[in-house]
């Protein structure tokens, strides 16, 4: 069965895509969600290739017909991607989709011949990766500062790097945060319901734009609300929506991404393979969360990272625990993860400023971590009750109020604190290019951490507080 968490996700995405019947996969393992009843292929030969494939697969497949296989999208379009209806979506429940099954098995042998995979699930690209994203936010003593706190330097607008941030959009009180007076983008949607509880997941790209301030103050940074309804975007749309995204602004300096999924292969995402192909011959540098899951797992678009002709293009970045010493219970890890960075209980701006604003809890604490470790994570502290969890649980669901600032956890945050680095060596060192930037911060960097057993690269801002860790893990 699923995790829990990952369980309480999938309700909620669900109930933010209600035109978009959604499946676990793989076989309900609880790993991604992806939408039921299409494939995707790209577009022209290989589109009708996988169509014709699949509809003779389909002649012998046990309660379909021919008839259910037909494109249901554009067959033209930037990120150069086909929707392939292969069955009814509103057959079954969420439980794994053997139509879309099917369709994949159909096409091995035609990907052989190839050399390339023709045909992949129409994965949901998301900030809520089983744990929404590392936590709930927290909400902060009256007079606390960020952590990391505000380095030194000015912002000159002459000389700013440039900074995208793919995201939710800016909440409506951002200007009242100093550091985000010259923040631009798109405006939060429906930042709270119809009984004034802020929705979840808003304050998410307010969040990071602080972070990225507070690290590398000389940035000038536009925040693009893609990832909206309740961060999550279906593949076959993503790509398309980065295009659109870079179009609007122009190729950054840095592009901050704290999104993705997995898909249980090593070869990257059908949905942008489009847009990293382009990416690839721009000067600009992608840094991307790694992901909560606590898995080994590849997670795109991070993973590209450790794909050929991709290692100087990304950064994929995974979360520390509060001492910085060792990785945060939630941070997915592996080879593919390059850099880690403090993740968990970070301070940063989220709303509130001006009238501070009541959150309601959706999921509740746990007694022990759910991955295992000792320490006190943040899947045990501070302790409340969430909403989607009251079945299973006891008691109201726990309701606090913002006013400004917040403690948040995740690979969602480690992510701006890397771009930030990054950007604040560019400015101290004249760097015009960001990839070289990028690689001159990590042949400089000498911190290190531990995670899962293997030392890895830790870029620590200076002024970055470390928090004590409670209860030591012995597995770490």
């Amino acid at each position: 069965m699923a995790p829990q968490r990952f369980r309480e996700q999938y309700d909620q995405i669900q109930r933010s895509m209600p035109d978009v019947p959604l499946a676990i996969g793989p076989d309900d393992a609880g790993e991604f969600l992806y939408e039921k009843g299409v494939v995707l292929a790209r577009d022209g030969e290989e589109a009708r290739l996988v169509e014709d494939t699949v509809r003779q697969h389909f002649t012998t497949f046990a309660g379909l017909t021919a008839d259910h296989v037909r494109r249901t999208g554009p067959e033209t379009n930037r990120s150069g991607i086909t929707r392939i209806q292969v069955a009814d979506p509103g057959q079954g429940d969420g439980s794994g989709d053997p139509a879309v099954a099917g369709a994949l098995r159909a096409l091995r042998e035609p990907e052989g011949r190839t050399g390339r995979r023709l045909v992949s699930r129409n994965h949901v690209v998301s900030i809520a990766v089983n744990a929404c994203p590392g936590d709930e936010p927290v909400p902060v003593e009256a007079g606390a500062q960020p952590n990391p706190a505000v380095a030194d330097g000015a912002y000159a607008p002459d000389g700013a790097v440039g900074v995208l941030v793919i995201d939710t959009g800016l909440m409506n009180d951002y200007r009242s945060y100093p550091l985000l007076a010259h923040t631009r983008g798109d405006a939060q949607v429906e930042e709270c319901g119809d009984d004034g509880i802020l929705r979840q997941y808003c304050g998410h790209g307010t969040f990071i734009a602080g972070l990225v301030a507070a690290v590398a103050p000389n940035t000038d940074i536009t925040v693009r609300g893609t990832l909206n309804d309740a961060g999550a975007i279906l593949e076959s749309e993503f790509g398309e929506k980065l295009f659109e995204a870079v179009d609007q602004d122009g190729w950054p300096d840095i592009l901050s991404l704290s999104a993705g999924t997995s898909n249980g292969r090593t070869d990257g995402l059908l949905g942008v393979d489009a847009f990293m192909r382009e990416l690839r011959q721009q000067r600009t540098l992608l840094v991307a969360c790694a992901g909560n899951n606590s898995s080994a797992s590849p997670f795109w678009p991070a993973a590209y990272a450790d794909l050929p002709g991709f290692e100087n293009a990304v950064l994929s970045v995974g979360a520390l625990r509060g001492d910085g010493e060792f990785g945060a219970c939630f941070s997915n890890h592996g080879a593919w993860v390059k850099a880690y960075a403090p993740g968990e209980r970070l301070t940063s701006a989220l709303t509130g400023f001006d009238t501070p604003v009541p959150y309601v809890y959706q999921h509740s604490t746990y007694e022990a971590c759910r991955y295992g470790f000792g320490y006190a994570c943040t899947c045990r502290h501070p302790r409340h009750t969430g909403v989607l969890s009251e079945e299973g649980g006891s008691g109201k669901p726990d309701q606090v109020m913002f006013e400004g600032l917040a403690q948040w956890s995740g690979t969602s945050f480690a992510t701006p604190v890397a771009v930030g680095m990054v950007a604040a060596h560019m400015t101290a060192r004249a760097e015009t290019a960001p990839r070289a930037a990028r690689q001159q911060l990590m042949d400089a960097n000498s911190e290190l951490a531990e995670v899962r057993g293997a030392t890895v690269p830790a870029l620590i801002p200076a002024t970055w507080r470390p928090t004590p860790v409670a209860l030591p893990s012995a597995r770490t």
